[in-house]
């Protein structure tokens, strides 16, 4: 069986898996799986279909609109919402957990909304990574339809191509703002929105497939991707860290250099023992 005919197969699966639910909240970040679990499961056509959006400094502005384009575009049903997840003192202080306060004030906030069955995005490949969201979600009762028919990454991109989502089936990986944090460094509003900035900037400016601005104790990191990191000119490189610089002090933050490194997935994350990080999984 071809990687296609196979693709299609497990979209056969999680229409069956929509279908017996009948009536799904989609949690919509603004991501690829979101997205395409959202723009999937509303052309069914007989499943009740209702998205949610969180909205909070750690949401880049992007995303947002991104689901409000869609959502106009294709008739969704969008409930924009604030989790409030900044009012809790434990997210903000970014553990190794965070992403556990996170989930759990976005999934308290849509379970208050709708009795519809709330379903995220989640695909196979999420559950080889240390996601404690997955707690949160197990808590609230979120199930996740492409594990459950058994789709991953590449499966949920050739889905989005299907359906004609060409601005979504391509979009590189884009955890919220926080991600770029690193562990134990108090996330702040302003802070988000610098990074948010600079980001953008960099996109718009030398196009690179993958960009982050890591903020460390001593040094804020611009990583790119191999390629993007080796076809820039030197000027690019002095050009781009003196709109960070200024971007950053601008925003309110203190002072701090300005550094180029390769693209690593999660690079803002710390912890120090795998028995250590087990144990912070939740509360």
């Amino acid at each position: 069986m071809t990687a296609g005919a196979e693709s299609m197969e497990r979209a056969s699966a999680l229409a069956s898996v929509l279908r017996g639910l009948r009536r799904v909240a989609v949690a919509v970040s603004g991501g690829v799986d979101s997205m395409t679990l959202a723009a999937f499961a509303h052309q069914l056509g007989d499943v009740e279909v209702e998205t949610f959006h969180a909205v909070s400094a750690a949401v880049p502005n992007s995303a947002t609109a991104r689901v409000r384009r869609h959502a106009e575009q294709y008739g969704w049903r969008l409930r924009i919402v604030d989790a409030g997840e900044f009012a809790d003192p434990d997210y903000r202080a970014n553990p190794v957990n965070r992403c556990f306060y996170c989930k759990t004030h976005l999934y308290g906030a849509i379970v208050a909304r709708t009795d519809a069955v709330v379903v995220s995005g989640t695909n196979t490949d999420d559950l080889t990574d240390y996601r404690p969201g997955l707690t949160a979600a197990g808590n609230h009762g979120v199930r996740h339809p492409f594990v459950e028919a058994g789709l991953d990454k590449a499966d949920v991109r050739a889905i989005a191509r299907v359906l004609g989502l060409t601005d979504v089936a391509e979009l590189p990986a884009a955890p919220c703002l926080a991600s770029r944090i690193e562990t134990g460094i108090p996330i702040m509003p302003r802070t988000l929105a610098v990074v948010d900035e600079i980001e953008t900037a960099i996109r718009e400016a030398i196009n690179p497939d993958a960009v982050r601005c890591r903020v460390r104790t001593d040094k804020v990191v611009i990583e790119l991707d191999e390629p993007t990191l080796s076809r820039i000119s030197d000027t690019e490189r002095t050009q781009v860290a003196a709109y960070a610089a200024v971007v950053w002090t601008s925003g309110g933050c203190e002072p701090l250099p300005i550094e180029f490194a390769r693209y690593r997935r999660g690079a803002a994350f710390r912890h120090t023992t795998l028995a250590n990080l087990e144990g912070r999984m939740a509360p």
